[in-house]
């Protein structure tokens, strides 16, 4: 019988030693997960090197491959888990009981409390989707594509047959207008500034919803 380990320093009483090497070693990944995706909407994902990376987090470069074995696992990352939370959220709004104008209306918040809490992700999306999308292991992003654009037809359907939207809306057409109108919204808008994401989201839906002449 072999004699049972001492507890490390800061390890809770009767906790495995791994356990916090562990955890620090999780919240280190996502640390450097976070620097990574914040060099890749500044700089671009093209124009950012590992050693970027690596200087920025104040390690060396061959440091990083501890934890990575490239750049392009790191944007992966970043988007899938992204994506991941987006689109779990609109599921639950799909399959929600909520009438249609308040489905929409969800949407069009949760899009707006993305761009507010992931902006870097956004903003990778936005402008990388394309280009990576060329690389067999970033395919689903073309997938994620397409079922954005089936969350927001969907939608816009339901509003329609529900007659909570105009009957002669084009569907085709609002569904491009709110992706445009409502994701571009990276470009500009700053989480913790004048505005708040709820803020923005209720004037859009205004706009979008009762339009901005009177009636």
């Amino acid at each position: 019988m072999t004699a049972e380990p001492s507890a490390s320093i800061g390890t809770p009483a009767g906790a495995p030693s791994g356990t916090v090497a562990g955890a620090a070693g999780a919240s280190r990944r996502q640390e450097l997960l976070a620097i990574a995706a914040g060099l890749f909407a500044e700089k671009g994902f093209r124009n950012t090197t590992v050693r970027d990376i690596a200087e920025a987090a104040g390690i060396l470069s061959g440091s990083l491959y501890h934890h990575f074995d490239s750049k392009e696992s790191m944007v992966d990352e970043v988007l899938r888990t992204f994506q991941d939370e987006l689109f779990g959220k609109y599921d639950e709004i799909l399959l929600s009981d909520d009438d249609a104008r308040t489905k929409l209306e969800r949407a069009v918040e949760v899009s707006f409390e993305a761009i507010d809490r992931h902006p870097h992700e956004v903003a990778i999306f936005q402008a990388e989707a394309g280009y990576l999308g060329g690389f067999e292991r970033f395919g689903y992003l073309a997938e994620r594509n397409r079922q954005s654009r089936e969350v927001w037809i969907t939608l816009l359907d339901d509003g329609v047959r529900s007659g909570a939207l105009r009957a002669d809306l084009d569907i085709e057409l609002t569904y491009r207008f709110i992706r445009d109108t409502v994701w571009v919204a990276v470009a500009w808008y700053r989480p913790g500034g004048k505005r708040s994401h709820d803020e923005v989201s209720r004037q859009y839906l205004r706009i979008l919803l009762d339009g901005i002449a009177h009636p």
